[in-house]
């Protein structure tokens, strides 16, 4: 076994690798582009070495940086992770030519399974059942036009290099063929250099269904079971799970098998997919179901298969790399329960699920499940590279079970105040077609309105938001209880956050710089309640808004000698101040302006009075709870 390794990738993959290497004694070394100079890959890496700029093209896609790191640092051994250099044959071989180990398939396995027409070409050849279609180099828009007539419409046309839902178009009418072959060709051209396209029959009831495989330098390969990868967003994966939903011992042994035949015919080494897409109109059945393709890397979703096996997949990349035979043999394998995993990005739903990029002021992910992610709270989430932010993978005796732990989870999670996909996951998770089992490819496309977040909380919520404020008074201004405000227009809300959802209220957990715990809150609805650096944050079926109270609210006309302190509800910026000190002020006059979490917060004299003490300019940061000014009665 190697000593050192060098992760060429950044996030929660670099992450959760750097975590499998130090289990094993393995030194572990991290690049970084200048986006990434403090990224949490960064800091949990034995060593780090910057690459280059920020954009990927000059960084983390760059092999001569990486593999010169690789070099400079003594790294043995490069693991690629999974997007960027993953399957690049090249680079494996550039990384093999330097004397390095490349954790990852040999580069020929790669340019067999790199092309998807040529690849379904070697899996008919090795008895791998492939989709009805054309494979061929006739690229002729008016011969292309034919063959798919002949396969018969709907039809679904492919770019042979694609990936990622690029170069993809569905083609349901012999007059829309030629549009739609340009666009896709032009696509695929400015995407992967390449314009080249497959035909292949449409699915009309599609589900994906994908293998893990795994094969070592002695000869074995081994599967390790189906995934289920359906419920996609324009052909994105958005929740996994393993095993998949209605899936019999037959038809699975069938799969699985194919799944292997495929890996041998490439002498596949390493940790591998075969992806299927079955035709489910009629439930899950073999002769239904057919080869797409193969990514010759670790999956996004490798969890789930984790958690029902019991394997670490990254162990094994690194112990086949290192020419160990695999740990285990088939009949060492077996399913054990049911695993999920969602996929917590950096978007906003109700934005066209643009990424959502900014400063992570506030990060809280419930850790009663398994958590993969690259980001902890005060980290930027940056424009250049994908928006996921974690991975959220919980596991149940049954799928129910796995289900509504997800569900739970999301709901006990939030972040701030950049916008992410969390109550749009939840909404997935909780509409009946999902909890069947019956979910389809089309399942968001058809339904995307009725999953889309809500932009205000509900008066119930309000109400929590409300009670857990009074609670915690001595946290929020000198709130007391006898004289706590009637109506819920006493408390502004400060900013809405993601979606519909459900949840459950199980107390406050504290986080950031809250001082402390203000007690439990009775199960009183779909919430949940968390105190953050001033603020209440409120889930509401998954969807999180944060609230904050005026900084004291008082009605008896008696004030003790704190009442007039006017504190920083939370970390923020001063952006205007109105007053001067020595200058009298009356009840409800403006004071000063706070800027926090992308929203204006006006301070106010909570009675009249003179201000004896101010504490805030223009442009200064200040923390919770600072004292900025503070309020005498006048005599």
């Amino acid at each position: 076994m190697f000593s050192s390794l060098l992760i060429a990738n950044r996030g929660e993959i670099a992450c959760r690798i750097i975590r499998t290497a130090r289990q094993m004694g393995i030194r572990t070394v991290a690049v970084y582009s200048d986006a990434d100079a403090r990224a949490l890959h960064v800091r949990q890496a034995d060593e780090a070495v910057h690459i280059g700029p920020s954009p990927a093209r000059e960084s983390y896609l760059v092999g001569e940086k990486i593999i010169a790191a690789a070099k400079a640092s003594g790294a043995e051994a490069i693991h690629p992770g999974y997007g960027f250099l993953s399957e690049n044959a090249d680079f494996a071989r550039a990384v093999i030519a330097a004397g390095l180990i490349w954790v990852g398939p040999r580069p020929e396995s790669i340019e067999a399974m790199g092309l998807k027409d040529a690849a379904k070409k070697l899996m008919a050849e090795a008895g791998v059942p492939v989709t009805p279609g054309y494979m061929g180099e006739n690229q002729d828009p008016d011969f292309l036009a034919g063959q798919a007539a002949a396969i018969g419409y709907p039809v679904l046309i492919k770019a042979v290099a694609g990936g990622g839902g690029k170069g993809m178009r569905r083609v349901d009418a012999a007059e829309d063929f030629a549009d739609a072959l340009a666009s896709c060709q032009r696509e695929a051209a400015a995407s992967f250099g390449n314009a080249h396209v497959l035909i292949e029959k449409y699915i009309l009831s599609p589900r994906h269904i994908e293998v893990q495989v795994f094969g070592d330098s002695h000869g074995n390969v081994v599967h390790l079971f189906e995934r289920d990868c359906s419920l996609q967003r324009r052909h994105q994966k958005v929740i996994e799970e393993a095993p998949a939903p209605g899936m019999d011992e037959a038809t699975r042994t069938e799969l699985c098998a194919a799944a292997v035949r495929a890996a041998k015919a490439v002498d596949y080494e390493g940790a591998g997919t075969i992806e299927f897409i079955a035709d489910a109109s009629q439930g899950l059945r073999a002769d239904r179901i057919w080869f797409m393709e193969m990514n010759t890397r670790l999956q996004v979703e490798h969890p789930v298969t984790e958690e029902i096996t019991g394997v670490d997949l990254v162990e094994w990349q690194l112990r086949v790399a290192s020419g160990e035979p695999l740990p285990l043999q088939q009949d060492e394998l077996s399913i054990n329960g049911w695993a999920m995993e969602a996929r917590l990005y950096a978007e906003d739903p109700a934005k066209g699920f643009l990424p959502s990029v900014g400063r992570l002021e506030h990060f809280y992910l419930h850790d009663e499940e398994r958590i993969e992610t690259g980001v902890e709270p005060g980290d930027f989430i940056s424009p250049f590279y994908d928006p996921m932010i974690a991975k959220i993978v919980t596991r149940g005796a049954d799928r129910e079970e796995a289900r509504l732990a997800l569900m739970r989870t999301i709901s006990k999670s939030f972040a701030a105040p950049i916008r992410t996909n969390s109550g749009f996951l939840f909404a997935c998770l909780a509409s009946p077609t999902f909890a069947s089992g019956q979910i389809t490819t089309g399942f968001i496309g058809e339904s995307q309105d009725s999953l889309m977040p809500p932009t205000k909380p509900s008066p119930a919520a309000t109400n929590q938001a409300a009670a857990a404020l009074l609670a915690a008074r001595s946290e929020f201004g000198g709130i007391d209880s006898e004289n706590a405000p009637a109506g819920l227009q006493n408390f502004r809300l400060n900013a809405p956050f993601d979606e519909q959802l459900r949840m459950e209220s199980r107390g406050v957990v504290v986080l950031g710089n809250a001082a402390q715990s203000a007690g439990s809150f009775p199960e009183t609805g779909p919430f949940y309640t968390a105190l953050a650096d001033g603020a209440v944050v409120v889930t509401e079926f998954g969807e999180a808004f944060v609230f904050i109270a005026p900084p004291a609210i008082r009605s008896t006309g008696h004030h003790s000698a704190h009442d007039g302190d006017i504190l920083s509800p939370m970390p923020g910026k001063v952006i205007a101040v109105e007053v001067a000190q020595g200058q009298a002020v009356t009840k409800g006059q403006k004071l000063l302006t706070l800027e926090a979490m992308k929203m204006e917060h006006t301070l106010t004299a909570p009675f009249d009075g003179t201000v004896a003490e101010l504490n805030a300019e223009p442009g200064a940061q200040v923390q919770v709870e600072a004292l900025l000014a503070r309020i005498e009665v006048s005599e």
